[in-house]
């Protein structure tokens, strides 16, 4: 048997397309799949099946939709229960995203070794699964919660095909395709780069240079921000003429950066407030050239607090304590696809001047090379996003006299020998200051009660203030006072922070998409109680497991910085609290289960 879900959802047998009853069937069928054979909570499912309005006979209907899939399916796949939810077992039925997978993975290797040819044909394979919409004939839940992860899968497999062709010298077809891909998405910067890079190919300089031209205003515009390295790199390679065709194909920048001293620190930002004490211990961290001197130093703290601007701060601020270079990677760790340490180690090899054919294809051997290249140097090595442990490790020099700045929303337990650096969220005074330098000082001066709500209901939260005033900057003619009506509606507070790329929700959703199925459930249902704080026990309570069952759920939920420790006796007599739109992040998701549960066990609230 066959699935499909790189398109509409669909199972085939021997050839022919196995009946099914429709969109909610399918978002069945596609959950189970997606889940990989984890189990997949009865909440879970209502969610995706009919978000906040189940009918009264949901579980009924779930059941049916379950057991009309097995009577479909056949003997070839097992629907298990199992606590409260459902799993499935495929057997030696095949998968499409499983397929396209292995492709990538496969693609990825031989890009990697300068195995161009290769890689082109099993990136093209890899993406000629896609037949269509991802998740279209599903329900719109579905489509919301999954179609914006897969679509970033997919572009991230796209921009190492172009890479691929550009190597082959494939240009000339590319610009057409690589046209259409900017024009639906002008802020992506590696694909304009790779735009201007197949122009410049194609003789045609002063297209690339228009098309960066534009780039540069759409991000100024959207963002405030400047082009990050890829893009500024492309220009200067459009500057320089095709004389040096791959010094824009990042991030195989090959002989380009023979004789250069690697900076490959992105922008700053440049609206910075703040964080005056952070800075300080960082910046004496960073200066200190003892050998003996603490060399890590993690960021660590919830999702939009600042901790990325507060690391390029930092950076920038000692970038001269480190002659020999800066080093800089965004791992991905936030965003649930995270990069791999060998691919990190390539372009850290590359800026260190090495040629694509002296790069070693194994990770052991990329890592004794970068380490033994940074023998005696001082370098700073900025490690951004970072996701865990084992993706880190192959890349923390051992030379004593380089430093490592890392951020990370968990603490990195297993990280030896790091100073680890809290960023909480912006006191009072430092959340109006970015508000006031983003929105203006006379708006501010005009309205200043608004202004502190909104701070307020913001959180004092970075990304959200940063998000609110870039909305007033969008609509000049609305008062501070008519935002912080449409911001104290917990319904649609969310809705409001939400412009562009900048979206609170979506950052607390990345750490709620990493908890497991009982600490997501934990977390809905403990934002339901209507008290400020809350004892360690109540998880095991709203759950209904055993109480060291529920310390784990709620140890689990503080890890992933979705609660707050409000007070402690250093064992488990602990209370916890929810950042503000954790809380209202956490109420949204909440399904009618949840509500009838909590409202059954109101008395936990005390």
């Amino acid at each position: 048997m066959e699935f499909r879900v790189l398109g509409p959802v669909s199972a085939w047998r021997d050839g022919g397309e196995v009946p099914l009853d429709g969109a909610k069937q399918r978002t069945v069928l596609a959950v189970l799949l997606l889940a990989r054979g984890r189990i997949v909570s009865d909440t879970r499912l209502c969610q995706l099946l009919w978000d906040e309005n189940p009918p009264a006979t949901f579980a009924a209907q779930l059941y049916n939709y379950v057991s009309r899939l097995r009577k479909y399916l056949g003997d070839e796949v097992e629907i298990v229960r199992q606590w409260s939810g459902y799993l499935l077992r495929t057997g030696d039925s095949r998968l499409d995203i499983d397929e396209f997978e292995r492709l990538a993975g496969l693609g990825r290797d031989a890009l990697r070794s300068g195995r161009h040819e290769e890689a082109a044909r099993d990136l093209h394979e890899a993406l000629a699964l896609w037949s269509g919409a991802t998740l279209s004939n599903v329900t719109d839940y579905l489509i919301e919660a999954e179609s914006p992860r897969m679509a970033e899968v997919r572009m991230a497999v796209l921009e190492d095909r172009i890479t691929a062709d550009l190597m082959l010298g494939r240009q000339a077809g590319l610009v057409a395709e690589l046209s259409d891909l900017v024009a639906a998405q002008p802020l992506h910067e590696q694909l304009r780069s790779h735009l201007m890079t197949a122009l410049l190919r194609c003789d045609r300089q002063a297209d690339a240079l228009a098309v960066y031209h534009q780039g540069r205003r759409v991000l100024a515009d959207e963002l405030g921000a400047d082009p990050g390295p890829a893009l500024a790199e492309a220009y200067q390679t459009v500057l320089a003429g095709p004389g040096m065709p791959d010094v824009a194909v990042a991030p195989r920048a090959g002989p380009g950066w023979r004789d250069v001293r690697p900076a490959m620190l992105p922008p700053g930002t440049q609206d910075f407030c703040g964080r005056e004490q952070e800075l300080r211990a960082l910046a004496g961290l960073l200066a200190e050239t003892s050998p003996s001197a603490p060399q890590r130093t993690l960021l660590t703290g919830m999702a939009g607090v600042g901790k990325s601007a507060l690391a390029l701060r930092a950076a920038h601020l000692c970038s001269s304590e480190f002659p020999d270079g800066q080093l800089y990677a965004d791992l991905g760790g936030t965003r649930g696809n995270a990069t791999d340490p060998g691919d990190v180690l390539g372009w850290f090899l590359r800026s260190l001047g090495n040629a694509e054919e002296a790069i070693p294809r194994r990770l052991d051997e990329r890592e004794c090379l970068y380490r033994s290249q940074l023998a005696g140097r001082r370098v700073l090595v900025v490690l951004d996003n970072s996701a865990n442990y084992p993706q880190v490790r192959p890349l923390l020099p051992g030379d004593p006299s380089c430093r490592v700045i890392l951020t990370c929303r968990g603490r990195l337990s297993e990280l030896p020998g790091v100073t680890r650096v809290e960023v909480g969220i912006l006191d009072p005074a430092q959340a109006l200051e970015l508000f006031a330098t983003i929105v203006g000082l006379p708006r501010v001066a005009a309205e200043p009660g608004a202004a502190h709500r909104i701070v307020q209901l913001c959180g004092r939260l970075s990304i959200g203030i940063r998000v609110a005033a870039a909305r007033l900057i969008a609509r000049p003619h609305w008062s501070l006072r008519y935002l912080a009506q449409r911001l104290a509606d917990e319904r649609f507070r969310l809705n409001e922070l939400r412009l562009g790329t900048l979206d609170v929700r979506a950052r607390i959703e990345g750490s709620y998409q990493e908890l497991e199925v009982e600490s997501q459930v934990a977390l809905r249902r403990l934002a339901l109680l209507n008290t400020a704080d809350f004892p360690i026990g109540a998880a095991a309570r709203v759950l209904g497991v055993r109480p060291r069952v529920g310390e784990e759920v709620a140890e689990s939920l503080v890890d992933a910085r979705l609660l707050e420790i409000a007070g402690s006796d250093g064992g488990r007599r602990q209370r916890h609290r929810f950042h503000d739109l954790v809380r209202v992040f956490a109420r949204e998701k909440a399904d009618p289960v949840d509500h009838r549960v909590v409202t059954a066990r109101s008395a936990l609230s005390a």
